[in-house]
């Protein structure tokens, strides 16, 4: 396993794994309300769903938004992810508009993360991250399959190529077809974590088949899952308290 990621006193990698909480409103009252609602949850990062707000292509409403949820949410990182519609997200966005909103995102100095799609291109991700890091930025690239299973070796390369990218914590996210496609998520995981990886990873099989993957990220190498407070973001997430209970009582006993 590489080394961990810290953000804001939260440490990504080390330890029982962290539970990133999504924000899904659409407009600014609901994602406000979300983020208030979150106060007396366990959560150690909260993500802005940005392409669910409706104001997203006018950057004087993000900026505004990021404004008060870094009020509401205190010292609790914030990770900024427009989720693209190929990669299962609400809007469809040009590559040249997705790369400015994320820099302009990061340089706002509101956000502690930001999540760059790895599959944009290698010179709009790499504009992405060298931006990002100018500001003091966490990366996460991430890519997302929500039809399939990609096979072990393919899911490792993706990975690998993010960690080349120079993210600083490559994610993916796959959908099951079957019980065994839980378990080639799990040993692709296993398998960057231990021979590939010097920087924490995020990996997760989606739906019901794959939730056991959400859980036992301490054990096979994935560094940060994601809980519902309210409206979950992807198929299979858990309620986060739940979350929290079952990653610590996996910890104590491992």
């Amino acid at each position: 396993m590489g080394a961990y990621v810290e953000v804001r006193g939260v440490r990504i990698g080390e330890g029982v794994p962290k539970i990133c909480v999504p924000i899904v409103g659409k407009t600014k009252e609901e994602i406000l309300a979300a983020a208030k609602s979150f106060e007396n949850v366990k959560k150690d990062v909260v993500e802005f769903r940005v392409d669910w707000f409706e104001g997203v292509f006018d950057f004087a409403q993000v900026e505004n938004v990021l404004k008060e949820l870094r009020e509401i949410l205190k010292n609790t990182p914030i990770l900024f992810t427009f989720r693209t519609s190929k990669e299962g997200g609400e809007k469809e966005i040009e590559p040249e508009v997705y790369v400015e909103l994320n820099k302009r995102a990061a340089a706002t100095g509101l956000i502690d993360l930001v999540d760059v799609e790895a599959f944009t291109g290698d010179a709009f991700v790499k504009e992405v991250i060298d931006a990002a890091h100018e500001s003091g930025v966490v990366v996460v690239a991430s890519n997302h399959d929500f039809d399939k299973t990609p096979d072990k070796e393919e899911i490792v390369k993706r990975l690998r190529k993010m960690q080349e990218l120079d993210a600083d914590i490559p994610k993916i996210a796959v959908m099951p077809q079957n019980k065994k496609d839980v378990l080639t998520l799990l040993s692709a995981t296993e398998e960057m974590a231990s021979e590939y990886a010097d920087r924490p990873i995020i990996t997760m099989s989606m739906a019901g088949t794959g939730l056991i993957s959400r859980l036992c990220g301490e054990v096979f190498g994935s560094a940060l899952t994601f809980g519902a407070v309210g409206k979950a973001s992807a198929p299979g997430q858990m309620n986060a308290e739940d979350l929290n209970k079952i990653l610590t009582l996996i910890h104590k006993s491992l």
